[in-house]
């Protein structure tokens, strides 16, 4: 019979806890999240005009930057998570009719993986555009962020 799955971050007395990876492998860990900014078809015709420029600069250059600044501090927001050495991180940021579709593939060797990390930085550079975009309007939705894959740990995940 196997174990019923619990909570991770919750030591035997139910208090938080960062979980303790000392007896773990090192292995190659890559992990792969994405999310949607929909913004509409006339916000997002005014930006392919100016060529995704606002008078604060680059939307994608900017989101890019800061989204990989989230991924190499994500242990500085999410307060269980471990300080990993980043050895990868790109983002694709698609613009298409209605918004922006963003994902992020993060990648280190390390004993944990860094879901949390692509997950992180996709959720900033949305915000990002979010600040980049809200003078034209403030009807913005930020949504289905998500994990689409992770490997080399215990368990791959693939959605």
């Amino acid at each position: 019979m196997s174990e019923k799955p619990k909570l991770s971050h919750l030591n035997d007395a139910g208090l938080p806890e960062m979980v303790d990876v000392s007896h773990k492998s090192e292995s190659v860990r890559i992990a792969t999240a994405s999310g949607r900014l929909l913004a509409g078809k006339d916000i997002m015709a005014s930006l392919a005009a100016s060529g995704f420029n606002s008078k604060k600069g680059s939307i994608l250059q900017t989101a890019i930057i800061a989204g990989t600044m989230a991924v190499k501090n994500t242990f500085n927001t999410i307060p269980l998570c471990h300080q990993l050495p980043i050895s990868s991180c790109k983002f694709d940021i698609s613009p298409d009719e209605e918004g922006f579709l963003i994902s992020c593939t993060v990648k280190t060797e390390g004993k944990t993986g860094v879901e949390m990390e692509a997950l992180h930085g996709v959720s900033v550079a949305a915000l990002t555009i979010y600040d980049m975009c809200k003078a034209l309007s403030h009807d913005l939705t930020i949504e289905t962020i998500r994990l689409d894959h992770k490997s080399g740990g215990k368990n791959d995940f693939n959605r």
